[in-house]
């Protein structure tokens, strides 16, 4: 199908299995879908609303509105960005090219730190914080913390203010304009330090899907030393910015924790912990003072 050329009475039906061969020829996953999702959206029905009028003719209006969204999801632009927001640990996000799109694997992250964290911290610190997905959801589950919220670059972190202010959040989470640590007062302590840095290789991100490869932002998904830079800086420098009994969570590469836990432990902390994601590959690391 031709993101250009739908008939102007086709019914909603026709027109998501269309999309769906369209979508299938351009190699999008998931790309049933994708149609009823992007569709919905061009339309403002959510998907029972869309199976709902499966048998109501188009008007021109309406197509009008559908084309250039599924031109956009046929050039592998990520879904996320077309709609314009993603769900983050039940927070509805806006995302835009300004940061990469919030995964489940980070989801998973704040899972592992809240059922790990029971006595709440009073103050947390999120490292690159991109959407302000991290930063946001642990404000949302310890509502006493007093989170700062981190990244170099001030596109990002203007998203991540936008998404502040849409939660509320804005008078409890600190935006500060910070390569890692260096705006960092080094006088500050936290219970809990989170990131997620870039961890990956241009060789791998040559090898990503074009959602990732061409959509997204290199600088937040490259590291150099094989991906290790920028959790390397993290895990020497936390140490540090974190008061006693407190735990740093990074989500890492997959082939990068004896590196990293050999680094924890030289540059002094207690003790840490490699944890799987949900295909079971070590994902995230946590080193304790």
């Amino acid at each position: 199908m031709r993101a250009t050329t739908i008939d102007a009475m086709l019914t909603v039906l026709e027109i998501i299995k269309r999309t769906t061969e369209f979508f299938d020829k351009r190699g999008v996953e998931s790309a049933r879908l994708n149609a009823e999702l992007l569709i919905g959206h061009a339309l403002a029905l959510k998907r029972m609303q869309l199976y709902l009028q499966f048998e109501r003719p188009l008007a021109e209006a309406e197509l009008e509105k559908i084309r250039p969204l599924v031109k956009r999801r046929g050039n592998r632009e990520p879904l996320q960005y077309i709609i314009g927001d993603t769900e983050f640990c039940g927070l509805k996000l806006k995302v835009d090219r300004r940061a990469l799109i919030p995964r489940p694997e980070t989801e998973y992250l704040v899972e592992l730190i809240t059922g790990r964290v029971t006595a709440p911290p009073e103050r947390i610190l999120d490292l690159g914080t991109g959407t302000g997905a991290l930063a946001l959801a642990l404000a949302t589950h310890y509502p006493a913390a007093l989170v700062t919220a981190v990244d170099a670059s001030a596109d990002a972190l203007a998203l991540a203010g936008e998404n502040a202010a849409a939660l509320n959040l804005a008078g409890r989470v600190a935006l500060v304009a910070s390569d890692w640590f260096s705006a960092v007062p080094p006088t500050d302590r936290f219970a809990l330090i989170v990131a997620n840095p870039p961890y990956l290789t241009a060789a791998e991100v040559a090898e990503a899907a074009p959602e990732v490869r061409e959509h997204e932002p290199h600088a937040a998904l490259v590291a150099a030393a094989d991906g290790c830079a920028d959790l390397e800086v993290i895990i020497r420098q936390a140490r540090t910015y974190l008061a006693p009994g407190g735990m740093l969570a990074c989500e890492t590469g997959i082939a990068q924790h004896a590196r990293l836990r050999a680094l924890a432990e030289t540059a002094g902390y207690a003790r840490t912990e490699s944890l799987p994601d949900l295909t079971g590959r070590d994902r995230f690391l946590l080193a304790f003072v």
